[in-house]
């Protein structure tokens, strides 16, 4: 059995009420719900939330909605708390496969899904990555007075083009067995597996830039004026 569960707690500090801001003329939980619909991997999709509009919008638009407890709700409560007291709350079988995904994973598609699902058979978890935008090894740190100093100076005079790629979480889901999110495997470790996304099919969500951002993206991808 394969369960979709997304956090989505009222009390966004950053962005206010994010989780049920429009985007692009639709509350933003509405697009990732769509995806996880469409791609036919779910026999439940289910939305975790402290906030009582949160959970009728879920229900509105298909979703099974689980109130959870505040504590699971303040910023310093983990997705992993927030999965495992899903998982616990639902009765799940410790084979199901639980995907965590977050109601701004506006970019994420159908066959990164599929993927992530697929690669359950040789790893613990899978989630999507993205590559830095510009050589960490060129990085800097910046003392009180301006001053620059090299983090791997090292790497001074190295082309860019002989730098190692370096990837980080692109904040979009989660995908593991109930056993494996209750049990203490790392989510970032060796037994993970990296989906790599290129630029157009990630972005992070964290301030009003970052928001204006995806909705290009988004809409780009929809005119098909991205070469993805």
């Amino acid at each position: 059995m394969n369960i979709a569960i997304m956090p989505a707690r009222g009390g966004s500090k950053r962005i206010v009420r994010k989780n049920l801001k429009e985007f692009l003329g639709k509350p933003i939980l509405s697009y990732p719900l769509r995806v996880l619909q469409q791609s036919d991997i779910f026999s439940r999709i289910v939305v975790s939330s402290d906030d009582s509009e949160i959970l009728s919008l879920a229900e509105t638009l298909g979703a099974e909605p689980l109130l959870r407890p505040e504590k699971l709700s303040d910023d310093f409560a983990t997705t992993r708390d927030v999965v495992i007291h899903a998982i616990n709350a639902l009765g799940l079988e410790s084979d199901s496969n639980v995907c965590c995904i977050y109601p701004t994973a506006v970019l994420v598609r159908e066959q990164t899904l599929h993927e992530g699902l697929g690669a359950l058979a040789h790893y613990a978890f899978s989630f999507p990555v993205v590559a830095y935008d510009y050589p960490i090894w060129r990085a800097f740190e910046r003392d009180k007075d301006g001053a620059l100093a090299m983090l791997y100076p090292q790497h001074l005079d190295t082309r860019s083009q002989d730098l190692p790629t370096i990837w980080h979480d692109a904040g979009q889901f989660y995908f593991g067995a109930a056993r494996d999110w209750l049990g203490e495997i790392p989510l970032f470790g060796a037994q993970s597996y990296g989906i790599a996304l290129g630029a157009m099919d990630a972005q992070d969500i964290d301030t009003m830039d970052d928001w204006a951002i995806a909705e290009l993206k988004y809409a780009l991808r929809e005119k098909g004026g991205a070469k993805l």
